[in-house]
């Protein structure tokens, strides 16, 4: 039986960060615990991958060793919604091997993530 998958994302403050990626993914942030370190997202299907943010102390200093791809048909419209809540590119865009071109961003904490094109438009 394969494992699921949970998302663990640290950061200094789960309440401020869960928003951006709750409207990122589709999800809703959900209550926290009471004297709890943690704060989960509720997911739109219970077949999803489990997102949480974990209270860590130390800020975020060098690139991730892994990141999320948010692959979309319309992913100029995506990424400018993105960044009104206040995520930023990191770069230009380039051209992809599983999606036709992808956009390195950072959520408003600095976790780099992609956006993947799969519109079927070519990077110009």
């Amino acid at each position: 039986m394969a494992p699921r998958i949970h998302i663990c994302i640290d950061t200094a403050d789960p309440w401020a960060l869960a928003p951006f990626w709750a409207d990122a993914l589709g999800y809703k942030v959900g209550q926290p615990l009471s004297g709890s370190t943690y704060l989960y997202l509720e997911a739109p299907d219970p077949s999803a991958p489990v997102v949480y943010f974990q209270t860590v102390p130390e800020p975020k200093v060098v690139k991730n060793r892994l990141h999320l791809d948010l692959r979309s048909a319309e992913p100029d419209v995506l990424i400018e919604h993105l960044e009104s809540l206040g995520a930023t590119r990191i770069g230009d865009r380039h051209s992809g091997r599983s999606c036709n071109w992808f956009q390195v961003m950072a959520d408003p904490a600095g976790n780099e993530f992609c956006v993947c094109d799969e519109s079927g438009r070519l990077l110009s």
